[in-house]
């Protein structure tokens, strides 16, 4: 049996933690491990998180300590996971539907690299706005991601041995998501691993998350990850192209 560690990361998150917690409960393939990695958070988090260790009925870890911000508490989560995959689900994130992660776990049978698919938005109550601008290829690779972000984050899960040796870059503060994804790729690729399609929608995303809260640090991260891997003229290109699009709009 394929074993899944969902992560999710927090800090003062108890306005949207429960959502998230219901939607791994709610699962119909169970054999799970959900690790909760807090930022020592102030407010009613905790107490959330503990009554859900306490009812959950899998294997639920919750820790508690200050870090050095987002992906530094994604790198603690990659040490700590167990599971065969892992997936990033954070606070206000939530699996799209009841049987997602048993279609992610029919699609790694094989034990791809990773498993993927597409993304809806919600807004900040949940409900659903549209799928994802950037939608998933078909066959994905490294290089798809000269054309932007195609797979989001949510919707990427990584067997966890090629996870564990590919750290979150920290010199990143808001687009480390996009290098990680990358180097993962071009880890499977070295690998000779292939990457599956689930053909399904699998995570709601919460619109208006850190890169659109800081846009213009992020699309300065993004340009200088995608630099990078892929050179100077395919970012150039695309920034481009947001700032006509943007104008256009």
């Amino acid at each position: 049996m394929i074993r899944i560690s969902v992560v999710t990361i927090t800090w003062n998150a108890a306005r949207t933690l429960q959502r998230t917690l219901d939607s791994v409960r709610s699962q119909s393939y169970r054999y799970i491990e959900h690790l909760v990695v807090d930022g020592a958070s102030t407010d009613e988090t905790l107490v959330i998180a503990r009554q859900y260790q306490a009812q959950a009925g899998y294997d639920v870890v919750v820790k508690s300590e200050p870090d050095g911000g987002l992906y530094d508490a994604m790198n603690k989560g990659l040490q700590q996971a167990t599971g065969d995959y892992v997936v990033f689900l954070n606070a206000g994130d939530t699996l799209y539907a009841p049987d997602t992660l048993e279609t992610v776990a029919k699609a790694a049978a094989d034990r791809p690299a990773v498993v993927y698919g597409d993304t809806a938005i919600t807004d900040s109550e949940g409900r659903f706005l549209h799928l994802r601008r950037h939608r998933p290829p078909e066959k994905l690779s490294w290089r798809s991601f000269r054309h932007g972000m195609l797979v989001c984050h949510q919707a990427f899960y990584v067997r966890t041995d090629i996870a564990r040796i590919t750290p979150y870059d920290l010199r990143y503060r808001h687009s480390a998501d996009v290098d990680w994804c990358i180097r993962v790729m071009k880890e499977a690729d070295r690998r000779h691993l292939p990457l599956a399609n689930t053909h399904a929608v699998l995570a709601n995303f919460e619109d208006g998350g850190d890169t659109t809260q800081h846009h213009q640090a992020s699309l300065r991260e993004r340009f200088q990850v995608m630099a990078s891997h892929y050179g100077l003229l395919p970012p150039i290109g695309m920034h481009l192209w947001f700032v006509i699009r943007r104008f256009r709009l």
